[in-house]
């Protein structure tokens, strides 16, 4: 079952395709409503909690950190009491499993060195309010876990991207801007660095290390992907060029460099060894491929990412203030 605040990013044609099944079921709620999870809780008695809610856009945590330190700071605290009193309440089976789902970010900003990369042993340190309301969540996860024995397992993912990927992340917006003929924004020299992971090699992994990962453990995922934003958008040029050809010129044309980002990391990069060592998992597209996928997604899916466009924020610059 799928819980669901609807907040300005949701879009509920994303699960058209399963909304009718037997098997699925939605509760529009919000992981800051306690009440509401308790009601959740009993009326579904759920053995697997994968618990994805969060507010991610970074540069909107920078513009407005409250909304991020309330949903993922206090509602992953919502989650984890409600999963608590329910699981305590039925006799703590030990089947159960809680799954929270966090980022690289919380690890922080690496040097440009390719044989240093984020482990799961890698001091967190946290560089603006999104990242650091996730280091909380996860602290918050450990704790629970060692303090009242709730079965959890952990996940720290690299930048994803693919489908029905909301047209404010930066595949996205290069993408439409380019179709719409606008400049394609690039933060400072576009020399910042980050590994890429296709949505649906996540969440593969994501269902893996909820049905076999080792509890209180903590597994990172990553696309073994790395480029810089530069290459990325000119790959995503490449590819549109060859997919939809301007009239005249090339993509690659639009591209505009903008003041840089607050606080930009350098880079991320994550070593997937304990997945891949523990539970066999590896990521099964390469971002060549990948972007190939994704170009194509939305050529064929103005329907879908045409409304969106309208909503607050999308389109627009944020996350400048300082």
């Amino acid at each position: 079952m799928n819980v669901d605040a609807l907040t300005y990013a949701a879009c509920l044609e994303n699960v058209a395709s399963v909304s009718q099944n037997s098997k699925y079921f939605f509760e529009h709620a919000d992981i800051r409503d306690r009440n509401a999870l308790d009601t959740i809780f009993a009326k579904y008695q759920p053995d697997r909690v994968m618990h994805l809610a969060a507010e991610s856009h970074v540069d909107r945590s920078i513009d407005g950190p409250a909304d991020f330190i309330e949903t993922n700071v206090n509602g992953t605290f919502n989650m984890l009491e409600a999963a608590r009193t329910y699981w305590q309440a039925h006799g703590k089976p030990e089947t159960f499993r809680f799954h929270h789902i966090s980022t690289d970010e919380v690890f922080g900003s690496l040097p440009t060195d390719p044989s240093i990369q984020f482990t799961e042993e890698t001091p967190y340190d946290p560089r603006s309010p999104y990242s650091a309301s996730k280091a909380s969540s996860d602290h918050l996860v450990r704790a629970w876990h060692e303090t009242y024995g709730l079965p959890v397992v952990l996940t720290n993912c690299s930048n994803n991207y693919g489908p029905y990927h909301f047209p404010e992340k930066l595949i996205p917006v290069i993408i439409l801007n380019a179709l719409a003929g606008k400049p394609l924004p690039i933060y400072g020299t576009g020399s910042n660095i980050r590994d890429w992971l296709y949505v649906e090699d996540h969440a593969d992994a994501l269902l893996l290390v909820l049905e076999k990962g080792k509890v209180g453990r903590s597994y990172n995922i990553g696309g073994e992907n790395e480029c810089t934003n530069l290459e990325l958008v000119q790959a995503l040029c490449e590819i549109l060029d060859r997919l939809k050809p301007k009239n005249t010129g090339k993509y690659a044309d639009l591209i505009t460099f903008v003041q840089d980002r607050p606080g930009h990391d350098a880079r991320y990069a994550i070593d997937p060894s304990r997945i891949r060592d523990e539970l066999g998992w590896r990521p099964s597209v390469s971002v060549e491929e990948g972007l190939e996928k994704t170009v194509q997604w939305y050529l064929d899916n103005e329907d879908w990412w045409k409304p969106l466009q309208n909503r607050t924020g999308v389109g627009e610059r944020l996350g400048t203030k300082s």
